[in-house]
């Protein structure tokens, strides 16, 4: 006898506010009992003391994360000076000490060197790979962390306050895979003390901010009700910034059988627009989004078939 399917077919994103104290892992387990949902992950890990903004795909939305992933995250964070720890964060291990506190001017001429295109040294403590294991393991059983260092960029990094000699509160944009902890790690090391990250703040996470975001404590009153789905956003939510160009039923029907539909004709050059050979798009039919696709030798071309 086949088992039956845990949980329904939710298709969306929610928008969770996250509280310090849980992991991502854990906002994601709620969400998807809230909605009885049946698959579920979401786009962008934030640590467990971290709050902010975290993006959970249900169902097929999951298929549209990593064009989540890519897109610009803003953050305010808290670096208090005098303390390097293991984690570069306010969890970690004290492993150096300086009676070095930077004042404005050093620390606002020191931005400069943090912004664009820079190279990063993620922390010993992360998800990054070496030799096929994570590097927390690594670290947590005292093996040795060699992390190369890689590109990352950083589209704004402001001083925004600095509430005491000790303190200094930072705003900053930036792209995919940047790390917070170590780019506060570096700062410290760069104005000539050391420091880690005391708090931190996501903002946002491409278009999804706090107008779309809902309190984790707040969704979780609400587990199987009809009212939780008044903050299920559709799956296109996140395709907002890709182009979306409209297909006929019978198109629709060729793109999720994984087939190329031709764009040759006179009469499609209007709805291709400004798309060129290589471009991004998600096609759509009836106003729901059939398949994330790239153009191709002339051709819709699918990459990721949404079943909706």
């Amino acid at each position: 006898m086949a088992r039956n399917r845990r949980g329904r077919p939710v298709n969306g994103w929610v928008v969770i506010d996250k509280p310090a104290g849980i992991t991502s892992t854990r906002a994601v387990n709620v969400v998807r009992r809230v909605f009885d949902a049946a698959k579920a992950g979401h786009a962008g890990t934030l640590d467990p003391f971290a709050t902010g903004i975290l993006p959970i795909a249900l169902g097929e939305a999951t298929k549209t994360v990593p064009y989540v992933m890519g897109r610009r995250k803003s953050y305010l964070f808290e670096i208090l000076w005098g303390e390097e720890r293991d984690t570069d964060d306010c969890e970690g291990t004290v492993t150096g000490t300086s009676a070095v506190r930077p004042d404005r001017e050093t620390i606002e001429r020191a931005l400069d060197a943090f912004r664009g295109h820079i190279e990063q040294v993620p922390p010993r403590y992360s998800a990054v790979r070496i030799g096929g294991r994570r590097a927390y393991d690594l670290a947590r059983n005292d093996e040795d962390v060699a992390l190369p260092p890689r590109p990352v960029r950083i589209d704004e990094f402001l001083l925004e306050a600095i509430p005491d000699p000790d303190r200094a509160i930072f705003r900053v944009t930036s792209g995919k895979g940047a790390y917070m902890r170590a780019l506060a790690r570096d700062l410290a090391r760069n104005v000539g003390t050391v420091g880690h990250l005391a708090r931190l703040a996501r903002l946002s996470v491409g278009n999804f901010d706090a107008e779309t975001a809902v309190p984790l404590d707040f969704l979780e009153t609400r587990v199987h009700s009809p009212a939780a789905f008044d903050h299920l956003l559709p799956v296109d939510a996140a395709l907002d910034d890709i182009p979306a160009l409209d297909v006929t039923g019978d198109e629709a029907d060729r793109l999720r059988r994984g087939q190329r539909v031709p764009l040759f004709r006179a009469s499609d050059r209007a709805r291709r627009g400004e798309l060129r050979e290589g471009d991004l798009l998600y096609a759509r039919c009836s106003g729901l989004p059939v398949a994330v696709s790239r153009i191709r030798e002339g051709c819709i071309s699918p990459v990721r078939v949404l079943n909706l």
